[in-house]
């Protein structure tokens, strides 16, 4: 509560001091505020071509704001699975779309790429709460239209961070929930003050023991926006910065714990053996330190003019500052694979296998530039864009202590690499109206990417090596108006992308296998329906693909997904959303999407131990087989009924159907369908004389205690010519529970 009080007395600061101020509600008019927020992203959500895409404004997804992140706000959204590794959405979360991994999901804000050009994902839990600044989000399924960053290889989100408020406002949140959960917000901004200027704040505070053991978080963040603009340019300075301490929980927990009916239900879906260790005793132990721990903050500067009624432009300056380390206890650790010798004690014993604590260190620089034109003509739009960036990352790793062996000095450095990535790329969009009804576009991109590693790898293996990339990427579609309710549209894409860091590193010891580009030919048609009531939408894709990587199932010692290409695989379904509004009390609003995701000839490889235990690669020709994480059915659907005015009840489902962790179909690495329901009721009250509103929000998570898993690991290995397999899974909390309370002025 101490916390609560301290918040309240913030918010009660920080409000005085902004409705203190004299704003200007007529310096500018409103339509031009809407038109110089637009113009941010207006090259990334281009013309007025319907296609498979989400949108979602604040309005949408405030009131399921809480303690869960952006990935969870995103899970009722077609063809999108959540996932989350401690159990409760908070903490190390992701989501897929379409089956689709996080590295292949181009991600912008206010235009600008957020990816990590190495991995190309993005770590939301080094983002803490990002979610309460942002103003808007669109989803697109397939490959889209051509944006900066890492190539959209099966989905682009494309974030609007808080849109000007004319007038001034404070805003304090504080959630509470199971599993020790609690969250504590500030919001505040001034408004539009005199000469044009405003200025907005966001403080965030998130805490959780996680469902799992040791699945905890403990993050803290900021944003800070400041903005100057007249009637035709905008100036917007951002700094968004993220400071997380989360329990390594990546190993999932066992087959042979989750599935052992000897041991009870709680202790089996909770275990999760990061830090486990052994006394002299053998009694197990657990290291309280295996924890991933990452600063990051996010540096953009961005300038929109609107030239005249038919020019508009925008530019942006991007700069990230990433520093942060895992750290883990070690079991049987040979010493010689971190370049020691072997040590021998004292009493004459020799030690060349023991446990140690170990730190894997990044600090990383990532900075570039954007730009954007449109030229807006009574029939025709045209766009243009590109950006050029470097990403300047260092890779280190530490032992802290090692077992009964004396280390020269604390923090002995094992291994040192960099990694030097230049990125860039440039595309040209038109939409052509040839009448009323008939719409054409066109998007071409050109791309290059230069990347450098260089340096010594964990396994002490040179990872020296350079990659070169040169990609042309275009895109095209349709689109027909039948009438005022129905629509048609068609697009064809084609797009490349080149492999991750992790790829490359994961291939060194064996240039045969070297990871390939990947290639995507991507073909969507589309039928719109829409009336005051009632509106429909049909979208039918076929995703071709050459030498796609497919995760294997398996994870890295960092947690990545190891990949191996495949020569021809495919995606292929149709997504289908509705919503209704039969009577003025009732939304319902659903979506779902049925897919075959398959891999036309799958060769498994592994290797293959003899009665010595001399290893050999084997290969088995598998046939067609299911891409991993690809379940065949995805679907969600929300019902909200408003009792009165300001209180509303919601009952917000989710199904997904088995889908397979590794390429191999096989029903013994294969998570089970699962339906999800969570129940809603929130409240706001409007008290004009004292404050703007108060919002209350209660949670009721799977309220039917479904016991699930939305996610594992896996593999295979051979002994003596007979297939063994390992699998974890990562299990999700039952019924659980949270409250919120919001106070805007």
């Amino acid at each position: 509560m101490k916390r609560f009080f301290l918040f309240i007395f913030s918010a009660l600061f920080f409000s005085n001091i902004l409705l203190s101020q004299t704003y200007v509600d007529t310096f500018i008019p409103d339509s031009s505020l809407n038109v110089l927020d637009e113009i941010v992203v207006s090259a990334s959500r281009f013309g007025n071509l319907p296609n498979f895409s989400t949108s979602l404004n604040k309005t949408d997804f405030e009131k399921h704001i809480g303690l869960q992140d952006i990935t969870q706000m995103l899970q009722l959204s077609l063809s999108v699975v959540s996932t989350s590794e401690a159990g409760t959405g908070i903490g190390a979360t992701n989501f897929r779309v379409r089956g689709i991994d996080p590295t292949r999901i181009n991600i912008t804000v206010n235009g600008i790429p957020i990816n990590d050009p190495e991995s190309q994902s993005v770590f939301w839990n080094n983002m803490p709460d990002f979610v309460s600044s942002v103003s808007s989000m669109n989803l697109t399924r397939g490959v889209g239209t051509s944006s900066n960053g890492s190539a959209a290889f099966g989905a682009s989100l494309n974030i609007l961070t808080n849109s000007l408020n004319p007038n001034p406002y404070a805003e304090i949140g504080f959630w509470a929930g199971s599993f020790n959960s609690f969250k504590e917000h500030v919001l505040a901004g001034t408004g539009l003050l005199k000469g044009g200027f405003s200025f907005d704040v966001q403080l965030s505070k998130i805490n959780s023991d996680g469902y799992v053991r040791n699945g905890f978080s403990d993050h803290k963040s900021f944003s800070i926006n400041a903005s100057w603009r007249n009637e035709k340019n905008l100036v917007r300075a951002n700094v968004i910065y993220g400071n997380q301490k989360t329990g390594i929980t990546w190993n999932g927990c066992s087959q042979e714990i989750l599935f052992d009916e000897n041991l009870s239900e709680n202790f089996r879906r909770t275990y999760n053996d990061a830090g486990q260790y052994y006394n002299e005793y053998g009694d197990t132990l657990f290291y309280n330190d295996d924890t991933d721990n990452y600063k990051q903050t996010h540096y953009l500067l961005s300038y929109s003019r609107i030239i005249n009624s038919k020019l508009d432009l925008n530019f942006a300056l991007h700069y990230t500052r990433g520093d942060g380390y895992y750290e883990d206890y070690k079991l049987g650790r040979k010493l010689k694979n971190y370049g020691l010798q072997n040590f021998v004690t004292t009493d004459g014993r020799t030690i060349s296998k023991t446990d140690l604590i170990q730190q894997k260190w990044m600090g990383n620089n990532y900075y570039g530039g954007t730009f954007s034109l449109n030229y807006n003509l009574k029939k025709i739009k045209i766009a243009g864009g590109g950006d050029i960036s470097q990403y300047d990352g260092e890779h280190f790793g530490n032992i802290l202590w090692i077992k009964d062996v004396p280390v020269e000095k604390k923090g002995y450095e094992w291994y040192r690499n960099n990694g030097l990535k230049n990125d860039m790329n440039i595309f040209a969009k038109i939409n052509y109206e040839i009448s009323n009804n008939f719409n054409l576009f066109g998007d071409l991109q050109y791309r290059y990417i230069e990347y450098k590693m260089s340096g010594i790898d964990d396994d002490l293996a040179s990872l020296n090596q350079n990659h070169y990339f040169h990609f042309i990427n275009p895109k095209a579609g349709l689109s027909y108006l039948i009438s005022t309710n129905h629509q048609l549209y068609f697009t064809f894409a084609n797009t490349h992308r080149e492999p991750t860091r992790t790829n490359f590193k994961d291939a060194n010891s064996s240039p045969e296998k070297m990871p390939k580009t990947e290639s995507l030919f991507d073909y969507e048609l589309g039928y719109i329906f829409q009336s005051s009531k009632f509106s429909a939408n049909a979208n039918l894709y076929f995703m071709d693909y050459y030498n796609q990587l497919v995760p294997t199932g398996e994870l890295s010692a960092s947690g990545y997904d190891i990949m191996t290409n495949v020569a021809r695989s495919y995606r292929a379904g149709i997504e289908l959303s509705v919503a209704y509004k039969p009577i003025k009390q009732l939304e319902i609003k659903a979506n779902a999407t049925f897919s075959q995701n398959k891999i036309k000839n799958f060769i498994l490889t592994s290797i293959d131990s003899d009665i010595d235990w001399n290893e050999t690669s084997v290969t088995f020709d598998l046939g067609q087989t299911n891409l991993a994480y690809s379940p065949n059915i995805i679907a969600s659907g929300i019902i909200t009924y408003h009792i009165i005015k300001g209180l509303n009840i919601s009952i917000i489902s989710k199904y997904v159907g088995e889908q397979y962790f590794d390429n191999t179909s096989s029903d013994n690495r294969k998570l089970d369908d699962y339906w999800i329901n969570n129940f809603q009721i929130d409240y706001s009250l409007v008290l004009p004389k004292i404050m703007k509103e108060i919002d209350f929000t209660i949670n009721i998570n799977n309220f039917t205690n479904r016991k699930y898993c939305n996610d594992a690991i896996g593999g295979v290995w051979y002994e003596i010519g007979e297939q063994k397999q390992w699998a974890n899974y990562f299990p999700q909390a039952g019924i659980n529970f949270m409250g919120g309370i919001v106070l805007k002025f």
